[in-house]
Formats: structure tokens, sequence, C-alpha cells
């Protein structure tokens, strides 16, 4: 099944619908059948459209067809026919564009349209089980089950499940599914949901604890620092007893109390600890009747700089995409921007001196959105994206900008081939483009010979409503951002199982519970040696409520970090969420282990992510600087609505959609150096 953007789906209503000037029928109504569908996880089914003028009469006149969680239920812009992906109440929107109308949220909102009730029930449960329960059970201990419900989709599911014990004089359960183990004996555990029930038995075994002792790896940090607690329950003897439950808990005396400010910070079941405020943290550890405590001082991280504006290439009629930065044959430095929802152009500026940015080249495209621009590393080969074509073929340009200052950015081919559906994001790796298809996969294209490029390879998801944003190449492996389905890292030649451009093989993905996966970045800690994925969401503000009039939507979302150093055990453990704002695009620079955030309304972040990561990075004053460039000249003035950052030679380039490309820098700290500009050809 089709499934498209509503940027391309207006764009190919456009392409379809007369101009005021020809004499066409007037369409007046426009009338569905169905207008409320319940289906099945799985079912599909088709909408019939009628659109009549205004006597009344049956006519001709396109009509195209969007979902409003088209990752959820799909439907083919143009022939109605719906599928059903998962559960939940949903709208199909019918519409018949006014002609000559571009596209805009005004048209969205004043064309003629119909909207359809789209029911999806729940598939019933199908099966209930414990994961990874206890190997061994003793008296005066707690443990906590953990459970996994799947439906008959194949889908995992957060039903109430209800616990009921056998024998509570042995093992008593709770609403939540803690055991609490009395004495010695034998009782079994059921737990039912809906249709489905699964037994847990269980052998309780008599505690031998004597003793318990507290060890920790420092008793003073920083806040966002890791303390790693480490418990010894031990038995007469002094042997440790190696599978009994420790329950970690901790008590805050913060600095700034009487000024309202709560202790906070996060301990984990295995012991890791992390302060958000400064003060005095007692770690508690309990086992049984055994209990052993720890004090550890948390002083303030203390990592904020202030930043320092160098220049600016303002870029007022029109909204801009995505950059790119980068060192050109001649020495000198160079930025590409895309633009978004206009004409189709594509800029070339020359960022050699940050605080004079000229604009030395322009190419505009048959393209209502250039959305991405990538440059390959030699500096000499680059490819921008198409979206909105009049001809609805879309695709990719490859140009050559090895010499911008006298011959300009250069078309060497243009590609279309299956990728008339939208390109939204690319990336150029050793000699390949990673193009994103219509959404729904990304093609490998090889540009040996930039002037002749052929498919050589492509890679799409089989799970239900699948989709892809983005994808992001690093040592021969390739990261997309799969909305619900996560990061999927993917072997094209440096995986180790064999993958290449011609054959990409999965290697593993990270969950993604709120399906808002929209851009990742990996990087591994040079202070901890662990391998990080980033990353990043994108939503809407709940509801889809735009912000004050003349200013763009508001943004919701944060950015997800996951230790990854096994394919198949991704593990979420820190965030980063500035709540008044949503993120978008990022950059990581390993050496000084530094992240970097568009963070649309709420400007570009810079964040310190040295160290073991755990927690909320926010909270815990690991932001090092923002800032929200305000531009009364802009698209739209003094709107910030930031869209990627790059950091590059000791200062940090980012494109806001509303004012154009920013040069800016972190000033030093009070009695640090000043660094040597790296930006001299």
């Amino acid at each position: 099944m089709k499934r498209f953007s509503l940027l391309l789906v207006f764009s190919m209503l456009l392409a379809a619908v007369p101009s005021r000037g020809q004499e066409a029928p007037r369409a007046a109504s426009i009338e569905v059948i169905p207008t409320q569908l319940t289906l099945e996880v799985g079912d599909t089914a088709t909408l019939a459209a009628t659109v009549k003028d205004a006597d009344g009469n049956v006519i001709e006149a396109p009509v195209m067809f969007f979902s409003r969680a088209r990752r959820s239920v799909g439907v083919d812009p143009e022939t109605g026919e719906l599928e059903a992906y998962r559960p939940g109440s949903f709208v199909i929107i019918a519409l018949v564009p006014t002609p000559g109308e571009g596209f805009s949220r005004r048209m969205m909102a004043e064309a003629l349209r119909v909207d359809i009730s789209i029911t999806i029930p729940k598939p019933p449960l199908a099966s209930l089980e414990v994961v990874e329960p206890p190997a061994s059970y003793y008296t005066q201990t707690r443990v906590r089950l953990q459970t996994r419900l799947t439906d008959a989709s194949g889908a995992e599911r957060e039903d109430p499940v209800s616990f009921t014990s056998s024998d509570p004089s042995i093992v008593a359960v709770n609403t939540l599914g803690t055991l609490t183990l009395k004495k010695a004996g034998s009782a079994q555990i059921t737990l039912r949901a809906p249709g489905v029930e699964a037994r847990l038995p269980v052998r309780v075994q008599p505690n031998r604890t004597a003793a318990l002792e507290l060890r920790a790896t420092a008793q003073e940090a920083r806040t966002g620092d890791v303390i790693r607690f480490t418990a010894l329950v031990l038995d007469g003897n002094g042997d440790p007893i190696e599978d009994l439950p420790v329950q970690y808990a901790f008590q805050a005396r913060t600095v700034n109390h009487e000024l309202g400010e709560p202790g906070s910070g996060l301990i984990t079941e295995d012991g890791r600890f992390v302060a958000d405020t400064p003060g005095e943290y007692t770690i508690v550890a309990a086992s049984g009747a055994h209990t052993a405590s720890m004090t550890v001082a948390i002083t303030p991280r203390d990592v904020q700089r202030e930043i320092e504006v160098l220049g600016q290439g303002r870029v007022s009629d029109r909204a801009t995409s995505d950059l790119w930065i980068w060192e050109g044959p001649d020495g000198r430095d160079y930025a590409a921007t895309g633009t978004h929802s206009a004409d189709g152009h594509a800029y070339f500026w020359d960022v050699t001196e940050p605080s004079n940015i000229q604009l030395i080249d322009t190419i505009k495209v048959d393209a209502r959105t250039v959305n991405d621009v990538k440059v390959s590393a030699d500096g000499r080969i680059a490819v921008i994206s198409r979206e909105g074509a009049s001809n609805r073929r879309n695709g990719l340009l490859i140009l050559d900008v090895s010499d911008l200052y006298n011959k300009g950015a250069q078309v060497l081919a243009r590609y279309d081939d299956e990728l008339t559906g939208g390109v939204h994001n690319v990336f150029i790796y050793e000699d390949h483009i990673y193009a994103l298809s219509a959404g729904r996969r990304y093609d490998v294209i090889n540009i040996e010979d930039p002037s002749n490029p052929r498919r050589v390879g492509s890679f799409e998801l089989d799970t239900p409503g699948h989709a892809i944003h983005d994808v992001w190449v690093v040592d021969g492996i390739a990261y997309s951002s799969n909305w619900q389905d996560g990061v999927v890292a993917v072997d094209v030649g440096g995986g180790g199982k064999g993958g290449s451009p011609r054959n990409p093989i999965e290697l593993g993905r990270t969950p993604y519970p709120n399906g808002w996966n929209h851009a990742a970045f990996p990087f591994r800690s040079k202070s901890t040696g662990k391998f990080y994925m980033i990353g990043g969401d994108e939503a809407g503000l709940r509801g889809g409520t735009p912000g004050y009039e003349g200013e763009p939507p508001r943004m919701q979302g944060w950015v997800h970090i996951y230790e990854w150093d096994q394919w198949d055990e991704p593990s979420e453990v820190a965030r980063y969420q500035v709540p008044e704002a949503g993120s978008h695009n990022l950059w990581v620079d390993e050496d000084k282990e530094v992240l970097y955030i568009a963070y649309y309304q709420g400007g570009l972040r810079i964040v310190d992510i040295s160290g073991e990561l755990l927690g909320d990075l926010y909270r815990q004053g690991r932001e090092i600087a923002y800032f929200l460039p305000y531009d009364p000249e802009g698209f739209v003035p003094n709107a910030p609505f930031t869209w990627g950052p790059q950091p590059y030679k000791g200062n940090i380039f980012f494109a806001d959609y509303n004012s154009g490309l920013w040069a800016v820098r972190l000033k030093p700290r009070e009695g640090e150096q000043e660094p040597a500009s790296e930006n001299l050809p």
C-alpha cells in the first residue's frame, strides 16, 4: 500500500487540479462511503468518494485520502484503500483541493473535505508469561515479577494483569506483582489477563543472611556522575550469598532545601546512583531484615558557558531546512542549506569566516522542499533531496561542488528511479548514497561514477505500518530512524555479519515505545568505552495545536539514550528533555563528549555527555548552554524553530527554519585560554 506525507499528498493533488484559468465544474460537496468503519488489525477496506457540484450533479474531480495516524492505519492517497495496523480510534481525511492554491495549513483547513472515523479494536490476548523469574526464592525478601503480554497480532500489550497466590502464608502477592516471601515452603502464583493465564511455581528457601555490607565506587561526585553501589549479602561464615535480592533506596538532604529545592536522583535495581541536585545523599540497601547505608556528597556539575554569536546567513523569504558544513578542495569552508515548503532552492555559502557568511551560489530544482543536503567526505560531491515535484518524479540531484567559486554547484545527474514518492533524507558514505524512498525504505545508490548513479541495494522493514524518517552511516553500519520500530542498525560493510551496500543485513534495533523516533546518532564514549545510541523524538503538541498567531507549531519530544554494546541487548538508560519544547536533529562531538541538539522552539541546546550516562540529563545540570535565534527579519519574525546543528572547527553551525544559517561558539570560561581559530584555510 502506498503511504505518503501530507506535503506530498497535496503536491499530487495540485498536479491533478485545473488552474483557475481552466474551465471546470466547481466542486460543492463530497460524499464518502462509509463515514464510519471498524476494522480488525490486518484487515483492509476501500473508501468510495463522490464529488458533486452546486446543482447536485456528480462531477469528475480529484479526491485524495490521507491518514492522521499513518503508522496505525494506512491509506492509499489515490484509491482510498485502507489497512489497519494498530488498535485505536483514528481519522482518515478525504480532500478536494481548491484550484490554484498552494500547500498551506489554511488550504488544509478550507479545502472541501470529509472526515472518516476508523475504529480498530484491540486483538484478543494470545499469551502471558513471566520474564526472567528468579532462580531462587528466600524468606524475608521481596521480588517484583516482570510480565509480558502478547496479543494475536504479535504486539506486546500493557493490559492489567491480576496475581493470586495459592498459599499467602508462604508467598503473598500484591496487585503490582510483588512477592513477599514469608516462610519456607512451596506455593503457586497465578497470573491472569482476559483470555490468558500463566502459573509460576515458587519454592521458598530459608534465608541464611547474617550481615549486609555496602560498598561504593566513590563517596563524592558531581550531579550527573554515576556512583556504583554494591551490596554484599553474607552468611554466618562471612561468605557471600550471590542470588539474594537486594533493594536500594536513598534519602536526600539538598544544599538549597530551604529554598524549596527537593532532593532528586535515581538509583537502579543493580545499585547505580545518580543525583540531579547537589547535597548529601544516604543510600540504603536492604535484603530481608538486614540493611546497610552510606552517605555521599554531591556537588554541582558546573559546566555552564556563554554563547557568542559569530554570524548569520539570513534567509527571510522562505523556510530553511537542513545544513551541511565541509572543507572544500581549495581549503575554504562551505555550507549547504535546503529550503522547506517553498519552490525548490538549495543555497551554498562560504563560511570560512563565520563572522562574514557569504551566499555564493543557488540551485533551484523542481520541488517544493529540498529537505536534506549532504556532501561527500572529500568535499567534491553533494546530493540534495527533492519532495513535491510538479510531475511527482522527486528523487535526488547529484552535484559537483569541487569548485564553487569559479563554477558553482553543477548538476551531474538526476536520479528518481523508484524514488517518486519523495526523498526526505539522504546520506553519502564511501561512494554510495543512502536515500529514503516514500518514507518506507532506503535505497543504496552507487556513485563511483557520479554522473551515472545506479541502485545496488535496498533495506526495508517488514513490520505492520513500518515507516522510516532518516538514515545515518558510520563505520560501515547504517542507523535508520523508524518511528515506532526504533533505531535499526544494519551491516553495510562494517558490522561483521557479511553485509554490504548490495546486501544490507540487520544487526539489531532499539525499543521505542512512544513511536516518535525521528533521528539517530551513534557514538562511543571516550571516558567509559561504552557504545551509546542517541534517538531523537519528533512530535507535534498533543492535539496538533499550533503556536500563537504568526508563530510556528509548538513541538514536543525528547532525546533517548541507549547503551548498545550488544546488538540484541539495547537498554535505554538516560534522556535529555526540555519540558517546553521538542527535539529535531542532533549531532555528537565524540572527542569533546558534547551533544548538540536542534530543539525546535527551544533553540540550540548543548549538552555534556561525558562519563556514564544515567537518568535525566537536563535535571542533572548537564546543559552547557542554549541559544534562541530570535530574528526580527526572519521568515516568521522572532520565532526560533531550530532545525539542525553541526559542530565544525571549534564553532557551531545550525540551521533555523525561520531565519537561515547561524554560526556561534562557546565562549571560554573565566580563566580559560582563548582557543586558536580552527577556521583559517
